[in-house]
């Protein structure tokens, strides 16, 4: 695989002007794919303006001015993706990266308290020796299910005290829960979960929700859905 990137082939989802460069920064491997994540030196060059260049943004990171999920960052090609809290101590900005309905990823100005807790989706469960559950999130975390943390089902949502890992709310993937589209045409649309169609082939599962600003029912796929509430959202979006 090419560990260069050409800005004109970079990914749809970056607010990255196309035509003023030839290359631009490739995302390493990580906890988001390629698609649904951006560097962290576009983050803070292109999107904060908070460098004029690279040299200027890879400055900022090696002084570790810059906290992703409350951990110092300094790999400028570290891949920041949806959900991930960014946090910039020196000037009290803390900001929760969400797709827009452009299909882009955007980052949007959060408290510091509520910075202190991230939303993750569970993408699978297995068992390990002695019975112990593990839970396998969608950044790339795998958690220990404990048994006062109850039942946890693959597509659910949890929410993590940051630092701690501690699950301090679950959301289950259910009919009535509140749901965020992530890809696809509907991005960025929250509804309420109306109906979950089980396809019975390699397909993935159709979802039927009821948008929440117009009460206009659609659908997406399964892979696209994200729950962020059950009674009411639990995530801090307009």
């Amino acid at each position: 695989m090419s560990k260069h990137q050409k800005r004109i082939a970079a990914p749809r989802s970056w607010q990255i002007s196309r035509k003023t460069a030839w290359w631009t920064v490739k995302s390493r491997p990580g906890p988001h794919p390629g698609d649904r994540s951006i560097p962290l030196l576009l983050i803070v060059r292109d999107m904060l303006k908070l460098a004029d260049n690279s040299k200027e943004a890879k400055r900022i990171l090696n002084e570790g001015k810059i906290l992703v999920d409350g951990r110092i960052r300094k790999d400028h090609k570290f891949p920041v993706g949806i959900f991930d809290i960014l946090s910039i101590p020196e000037i009290e900005a803390n900001y929760m990266v969400l797709m827009d309905k452009r299909g882009k990823l955007s980052l949007h100005p959060i408290s510091p308290e509520e910075a202190r807790n991230k939303l993750c989706r569970v993408e699978n469960k297995r068992m390990l020796r002695g019975g112990v559950i593990q839970l396998n999130l969608h950044d790339g975390r795998n958690l220990l299910l404990g048994d006062e943390d109850g039942e946890v089902r693959t597509h659910d949502s949890i929410m993590l005290t940051l630092g701690s890992n501690a699950i301090s709310q679950h959301f289950a993937y259910k009919v009535g829960s509140k749901a965020m589209v992530i890809g696809g045409r509907h991005s960025a649309q929250i509804g309420e979960i109306e109906e979950i169609k089980v396809v019975r082939s390699p397909e993935p599962n159709v979802v039927i929700l009821k948008s929440l600003e117009d009460g206009a029912s659609f659908e997406t796929i399964e892979d696209y859905l994200f729950v962020v509430g059950e009674d009411k959202i639990a995530i801090p979006v307009k």
